[in-house]
């Protein structure tokens, strides 16, 4: 079922003035998630999935998916359910929660600059004049598409496209 996942190694982060903000790609953390959140949608959300059985069919190593699920929680997208049935459903309609939602709680702003960013907004420390930033402008457009194509982007869909697939 599982082998529409990607498996890429986690990229580095790219060092730059201001601490580290920019990323060089999306991080193992958040793709991690999102195979994690496409099994819970698969589930449908009637009934709580055990984390063994979300890490085995996510391929996920159970210890670094019980952090990545705890953050999920705390924002709403997943929900726990204790007891001996218990384990994580989806928190949400899938169809609410976009690729962009999960990139941000796991890896923070889309944006590749602090200065572009919507939800984490700052001048950068060696910017002149933002208004006539060269780079500003091209790291906007950027920022632009790429929230463009993963906010239309949600868990329902990617339930539909891996079972297409014949991956669910």
């Amino acid at each position: 079922m599982a082998s529409y996942l990607c498996r890429a190694l986690n990229p580095p982060k790219v060092h730059n003035a201001d601490q580290d903000w920019v990323r060089a790609m999306l991080s193992q953390k958040a793709r991690y998630a999102l195979h994690a959140l496409i099994v819970l949608a698969e589930h449908g959300g009637n009934e709580p999935v055990q984390i063994a059985d979300i890490a085995k069919d996510a391929r996920v190593p159970r210890k670094f998916l019980e952090q990545i699920l705890l953050e999920l929680k705390k924002r709403g997208i997943v929900r726990s359910q204790r007891g001996r049935a218990g384990g994580y459903l989806i928190g949400k309609n899938p169809k609410d929660i976009s690729f962009a939602d999960v990139i941000r709680v796991i890896d923070g702003p889309l944006a590749l600059a602090p200065c572009v960013s919507v939800t984490a907004y700052h001048k950068c420390e060696d910017c002149v004049d933002e208004a006539t930033c060269a780079i500003r402008k091209v790291l906007l457009a950027a920022r632009d598409a790429t929230a463009e194509v993963l906010e239309s982007r949600n868990l329902a869909q990617a339930v539909v496209t891996a079972r297409k697939a014949g991956w669910a």
